[in-house]
């Protein structure tokens, strides 16, 4: 299973690009309750097909992939939709990673494991109207 799709949204789009399946069903239950339409897809080739389909108005990516690195997707999705707003998740979280993504467009970094607390106020900070977006690592 490469690509999944729920409903029950209020418009806004997710995409959750990760490969480990229990962190895209939990990431997509944790988002339903927000009324969020999410969408994921567990490497890079699939998460790329949906992109060439419709744009998520944000992106949750893991950084290591089976088939590459989530921070070399984040520029091809920066050049077609800039306001995407990106999170990326990664138990692999230290400071060149980091950076890498934050030079790439990454509004937010959050490292595993993550709790229930980080990713609400993470989606409540980009989806509320008026909240600045400003790039940062989120513990």
């Amino acid at each position: 299973m490469e690509i999944m799709e729920t409903k029950n949204h209020t418009g806004k789009e997710v995409l959750i690009v990760d490969d480990e399946l229990d962190i895209c069903l939990l990431l997509s239950e944790m988002l339903k309750k927000k009324e969020l339409h999410t969408e994921f897809a567990t490497s890079l080739r699939a998460a790329q097909k949906v992109i060439s389909s419709h744009l998520p108005e944000i992106l949750f990516i893991d950084n290591h992939l089976p088939d590459g690195y989530g921070v070399d997707l984040i520029p091809l999705i920066k050049r077609k939709s800039p306001n995407t707003k990106i999170v990326m998740i990664t138990a692999h979280d230290n400071i060149s990673d980091r950076e890498r993504a934050f030079r790439n467009g990454v509004d937010r970094f959050i490292g595993k494991p993550f709790s229930g607390e980080v990713i609400n106020r993470t989606i409540d900070e980009l989806i509320q109207p008026g909240t600045s977006l400003l790039p940062q690592h989120v513990d």
